[in-house]
């Protein structure tokens, strides 16, 4: 049977898995980012040790994801200090001489939830992560989204009430888009605090949940999805998952048919199935799909 290595590379650690699938992990590894050549090197040198068939990548953006593109497999416009423009996936499949597969971070997380997570039985949702950054992977009739680039939810902007809310947000391109209202670097910047060390109570909380709606209601508008799952480790924190999906219900007030409460709306607006795991799955399942799309 082959084996699979899967790369989910965050801004902050990667996570370096080989197997087949959830129940068949034969070694795993996570370290932080660093300089973009020794920290490729790490990952090459885990797969290599496991002599793996193929590899998927799902990495932080953008991107360039377009099959035949000369900068396929390549970070891009990142504000990620030294990884603009850095050959990601290249260096990956010279070094082992397999095929690989190559796409956003957080569409394969939405990979991975679809095979294995909380959208097995849905075709058309959203995977957003809420953590360093704001993103969003998409599924639309079982195909995972891509376009001219892919998409940069994190960057929309949202309804904002500076009576509310006044603070001027933290993107270094936009401003108040909704990565720089609701991230985590938003949440330390806004409260002097890191979001671990912020109290139930706080007011932080409600400013953080009627900001996440605001970004899920123009993804309800315009992709009209069975299902929303909300990763992340700022979505860690009890009771803010609920926040948002009683925030996003007034928000769209009635104009589509969402699940008012219960159970049927904690299904629309959901934690994932696979929890912390979804992107290095959905990696691992990217490099399936890449083993099976190689000649020979």
């Amino acid at each position: 049977m082959a084996l699979y290595g899967g790369l989910e590379t965050g801004g902050t650690t990667w996570c370096a898995i080989v197997g087949t699938g959830p129940d068949d992990v034969h070694d795993s590894v996570e370290f932080p980012i660093g300089e973009p050549a020794a920290t490729i090197k790490r990952a090459i040198a885990f797969f290599a040790d496991h002599d793996v068939d193929a590899v998927g990548v799902g990495s932080f953006g953008p991107v360039d994801r377009s099959p035949g593109s000369p900068t396929w497999g390549h970070v891009t416009s990142t504000p990620k200090p030294g990884w603009a423009y850095v050959d990601l996936a290249g260096p990956i499949g010279r070094a082992l001489g397999v095929p690989i597969g190559f796409d956003t971070d957080v569409n394969a997380a939405a990979l991975g939830e679809h095979r294995w997570g909380a959208a097995r039985d849905v075709e058309t949702f959203c995977y957003i992560t809420v953590g360093t950054g704001i993103g969003g992977g998409v599924m639309v009739d079982g195909t995972l989204l891509g376009g001219a680039v892919h998409p940069e939810m994190g960057h929309q902007g949202v309804l904002r009430d500076l009576a509310f809310d006044p603070f001027a947000g933290t993107c270094p391109y936009h401003g108040d888009c909704w990565e720089g209202l609701a991230s985590a670097p938003s949440l330390i910047a806004r409260w002097g605090s890191a979001p671990a060390d912020i109290p139930d109570d706080h007011p932080a909380w409600e400013i953080e949940a009627q900001h996440l709606a605001q970004g899920l209601a123009n993804i309800v508008y315009m992709l009209s999805p069975q299902r929303i799952i909300l990763g992340g480790g700022v979505m860690r924190r009890a009771g803010l998952r609920a926040r948002v999906r009683d925030r996003l219900v007034a928000i769209v007030n009635g104009y589509v048919d969402l699940p008012a409460a219960g159970a049927a709306l904690d299904a629309f607006v959901c934690a994932p199935g696979l929890g912390g795991r979804s992107g290095s799955l959905g990696a691992l399942a990217l490099g399936a799909a890449a083993h099976a799309a190689a000649p020979g």
